[in-house]
């Protein structure tokens, strides 16, 4: 049995790979029992969908611009950084 911990790393990684099956049962089992980790899951989901909301509408949003510094700063920082694998929860 996982504990809260184990629990809340899974919760926390799932956003950024897909859990292996042992994984997924595992946490499907503890949150079945813990509603602390299940309330902790939700609002992880819930800050990730208002990060891409946010992101969404600066993006539409002609008052927000970054200089071509910023980008190609932000750009180059992308590209160096370890690629998450997909997936989710």
């Amino acid at each position: 049995m996982l504990s809260c911990k184990q629990a809340s790393q899974l919760i926390s990684q799932s956003l950024d790979r897909r859990l292996s099956l042992r994984e997924r049962f595992a946490l499907r089992l503890h949150l079945l029992i813990c509603d602390v980790c299940e309330r902790f899951r939700q609002q992880l989901l819930l800050l990730r969908d208002m990060v891409h909301k946010l992101r969404s509408h600066a993006e539409q949003d002609a008052d927000v611009q970054l200089t071509a510094a910023a980008r190609q700063r932000i750009a180059a920082r992308l590209e160096h950084s370890p690629k998450p694998e997909s997936g989710g929860y």
